[in-house]
């Protein structure tokens, strides 16, 4: 009698593979920095500076004020935080920030339209085909000097920063960047590295820049020109070793892709195929036509928005031209919606397909300008718990008391933090200075020192914060996740951090 084969023991399924971890993107970043100074408001005393004539705080008249915000309060502010990061308004009396208020537009609706209608304008270029072949023509010409073109692209950026604070103006170059570095073999980080870094140095080495050097030389109580020696050095050496560092990771990139920080997303590497192709890309007289009007406006929004008479006299109140324009992002936004209409015609696309290819291009857009609205809703919490004065206060009290070269690295060192919550160089200058520059009579550095410390940590911290709009919205635009910025971006801080120590020192010691 045979017996049955025992039952084959039960298929186990294979357990499932282990998630790996993924950084949040850059609107839950944004959230939980959100989250974070909305409880921290709960642990810092409120308190105030008295306020002179210009609203600038008076050095050692900080007191401290009751909470005046009840919980529900606090829980609406922090409900209404994108809301006010967009639309906010200033109450001039009380200095509060509030939807239904009336005063001045404290939110970023400025930048957040300017945004919508650089993506329209952009995927209204892009689908004529004219800057897809015009970028293929010039990765072809420039395929073997690649180096060439990211040192270019980044002095101009550092020069337009250093003479007039050139940075959110960046956030309209993605478009042009991203495609051009894909087809030259370097990747996305490539572009980030040329866009935010370039401006970014610039910023940080403010020379005359009328927003950093002029608010805070104003605030100093000095000249535009005071200390532009020192200033005009270092923009020289750290520009050189930024440019360097882009162009050193690019070329590491384009030998071995594998390198690559952030990695390549679909269709990215195909892009250099363009460039090396053996016979190069034709223009037709409808692509030259539209790289015309891209060439024009770009080159008038940079015109546009340049304080001349202040950069060319070194005078930050000097009376503007009669030519100037002083342009700011309202009327720059009119000019790429004006811009994208303007293509639509030059390129015969007929109403409906320009309609609708505005629509999506500004929809394509629509994640950064979002994530800039949050990162403005940051500020607006700390303002209204009256948060600010009491960390100024705190930097008041570790500067004083120390000799002229601690003193000078010590300015540096306590505006960091300070940088972080204040992303805008014109406000940090406008709250910091008016209490840190009457410090360096005691100290016996000068006042202009002060500036260029000042400025300096603004500018690293700019470099890397998320809540700078400049970097998170270039982030989100070039499609490069924040934490892989970061990773790229850590070494040249390091670099960075030394060589702004020593600048000071040796400023302070002079």
């Amino acid at each position: 009698m045979s017996t049955a084969p025992p039952p084959a023991p039960p298929e186990t399924e294979p357990p499932p593979p282990a998630k790996k971890f993924a950084f949040p993107s850059a609107l839950t970043i944004l959230a939980i920095v959100t989250v974070a100074v909305w409880l921290l408001a709960f642990l810092v005393p409120a308190g105030l500076y008295d306020r002179d004539a210009d609203g600038s705080p008076v050095s050692g008249t900080y007191h401290r004020v009751a909470g005046t915000q009840s919980f529900t309060e606090r829980l609406k502010d922090l409900f209404l935080a994108p809301v006010n990061g967009l639309y906010g308004i200033q109450d001039p009396k009380t200095g509060e920030v509030g939807p239904t208020f009336a005063g001045h537009l404290y939110g970023s609706a400025g930048v957040f339209l300017f945004v919508l209608a650089i993506g329209a304008f952009i995927t209204v270029v892009f689908a004529t085909g004219a800057l897809d072949r015009g970028i293929a023509r010039l990765a072809h010409r420039l395929r073997d000097r690649g180096a060439l073109l990211i040192a270019a692209v980044m002095v101009v950026f550092s020069v337009l920063g250093t003479v007039e604070g050139f940075a959110e103006e960046t956030l309209g170059f993605y478009g042009l960047l991203v495609p051009m570095m894909l087809a030259l073999g370097y990747d996305r980080m490539v572009a980030v590295g040329a866009a935010i870094l370039g401006a970014g140095i610039g910023v940080l080495c403010s020379t005359v820049n009328p927003f950093a050097t002029g608010v805070a030389s104003s605030a100093a109580g000095i000249s535009l020109g005071d200390g532009i020696v020192l200033r005009f050095v270092m923009w020289v050496v750290l520009t050189t070793v930024t440019v360097l560092y882009v162009i050193r990771y690019a070329r590491r990139v384009q030998k071995d892709p594998a390198k690559s920080v952030c990695g390549f997303l679909p269709g990215d590497r195909e892009q250099r195929a363009a460039a090396d192709a053996e016979e190069e890309p034709e223009l037709t007289r409808l692509h030259k036509a539209v790289l015309a009007v891209v060439v024009l406006v770009f080159g008038f929004m940079i015109f546009s928005v340049v304080p001349w008479a202040s950069a060319l006299t070194g005078e930050a109140d000097a009376a503007p031209y009669s030519w100037e324009l002083d342009w700011s992002f309202a009327e720059l936004s009119a000019l790429f919606l004006v811009a994208a209409v303007l293509v639509g015609l030059v390129a015969r696309m007929g109403e409906a397909k320009l309609s609708s290819t505005i629509i999506q291009g500004a929809a394509d857009f629509i994640s950064p300008a979002l994530v800039i609205m949050l990162a403005r809703g940051v500020t607006v919490i700390m303002n209204n718990s009256k948060i600010t004065d009491t960390v100024l206060h705190s930097i008041e009290g570790v500067v004083t008391g120390t000799s002229s070269g601690v003193f000078a690295v010590s300015v540096f060192l306590v505006n960091l933090p300070l940088a972080f919550l204040i992303p805008s160089t014109s406000g940090h200058a406008t709250l910091a200075m008016p209490i840190l520059a009457p410090l360096a009579d005691f100290a016996g550095v000068s006042r202009a020192l002060v500036v260029t410390a000042w400025q300096s940590a603004s500018g690293w911290m700019n470099l890397w914060v998320p809540t700078s709009a400049v970097i998170i919205g270039g982030v989100a635009l070039a499609k490069v996740g924040y934490d892989k910025y970061l990773r790229f971006v850590w070494p040249l801080l390091a670099i960075l951090f030394v060589l702004i120590c020593g600048f000071v020192a040796v400023g302070a010691a002079m």
